[in-house]
Order: structure tokens, then C-alpha cells, then sequence
């Protein structure tokens, strides 16, 4: 990557353009692990700056933005196992930050209070259920269902096998399907 060789001969606005490229991506996981705003903002900063830091030891081997997700997904966790010892994490409606929340009032609600509330409700529903997820089922499910990552980044994002990948995505779906099974209308 072009980028990246520029930063490693000493043009540090060079590094800018990585950041750009990649923010949103970076808070967009943080954020699906952490379940916090703050919290996925502080670790993508972090990110950035151990990104930065630790380009010397990038190898290439890997496209650059899997040797970032995989930061990403594990500072993320590490942030995620430490809080948890200080304080519970709640649920927030706003998934994915003031972006979401601007395009979302933006879009006309619904004539019909009554499918608006049962919107909210399936909308927490659904998110209590990937809470609920073993975490490294969550952390997957997100890699391939929200960042569209294939199973060979996620593999190497994560650093586990092709079949634990592929068996985490089924039993994570399975699990889902059986929370969510009973508000679900047969045959939709």
C-alpha cells in the first residue's frame, strides 16, 4: 500500500489519509463490541495511535486493513474485559454514533404508533439477543453481518482457523434464530 510506504519513509501526513480511510470502519467495530459511544471512541483513537507505533512491524503479509481490524476487535475486547469490572454496559439506541442518529431522524416515521413501538421492541430485542452471544460469537457475527468481511479476513482478523470461523457464524445465526424465533412471523 502506497500509504503505508510513504509513512514508513517519514511523511507523517501520510498517516492522515490511513485515518480517514479507515475511522469510521475502526468505530463501527469498537462500537459493535463496546456497545458504548464513548467507549468506542476512545478505543479507536487508541487504535490509531498503537497502528501508528507498531507500523514497523507490519508485514504486509495481510492487506493493511486486516492487520487494523485485528487491533481493532482486540483492543476492543480488552477495553471491553476491563470495564466490566467497573460498570455495566447498557443498552444504547443509538447504534453507530450522531451518523446514524442524523440519518435517522431525517427518515419519516411511521404513520402507525403501534408499528413504531413494535420497531423499537424488536429493535432491543435483537440487540439483547447478540448481547447475549458468547463474545467470541458476538465479535464475529459483527466482522461478517455488519463489516461484510469474508471468512478468510475474519480469519485472519481474529487469527483462528477457517472451520472455527465458519462454526461460530453458524452457531451464533442458530442462537439468534431461537431468541428471536418466537417474534419472528412464520414464513417471512
Amino acid at each position: 500500500m502506497e500509504l503505508v510506504e510513504r509513512i514508513r519513509s517519514g511523511d507523517r501526513q501520510a498517516y492522515q489519509g490511513l485515518v480517514e480511510k479507515y475511522q469510521q470502519r475502526v468505530y463501527t467495530i469498537a462500537y459493535g463490541v463496546l456497545h458504548n459511544r464513548e467507549d468506542a471512541l476512545d478505543v479507536s483513537q487508541d487504535v490509531f495511535i498503537k497502528a501508528y507505533r507498531k507500523l514497523k512491524n507490519f508485514r504486509g503479509a495481510s492487506s493493511y486493513y486486516t492487520w487494523l481490524y485485528r487491533i481493532t476487535v482486540n483492543m476492543a475486547i480488552d477495553h471491553q474485559r476491563r470495564r466490566k469490572n467497573i460498570v455495566e454496559v447498557e443498552y444504547d439506541e443509538r447504534i453507530g454514533g450522531d451518523e446514524e442518529s442524523d440519518t435517522q431522524s431525517r427518515t419519516p416515521q411511521p404513520e402507525n404508533p403501534a408499528e413504531a413501538l413494535e420497531r423499537k421492541e424488536l429493535n432491543q430485542l435483537i440487540m439483547g439477543a447478540i448481547q447475549a452471544l458468547p463474545e467470541e460469537q458476538k465479535t464475529i457475527l459483527l466482522l461478517r453481518e455488519v463489516e461484510g468481511l469474508s471468512y478468510e479476513e475474519i480469519a485472519e482478523v481474529t487469527r483462528i482457523s477457517m472451520g472455527t470461523v465458519m462454526s461460530r457464524i453458524h452457531y451464533g445465526r442458530k442462537k439468534l434464530r431461537e431468541v428471536l424465533a418466537p417474534y419472528v412471523e412464520q414464513g417471512a
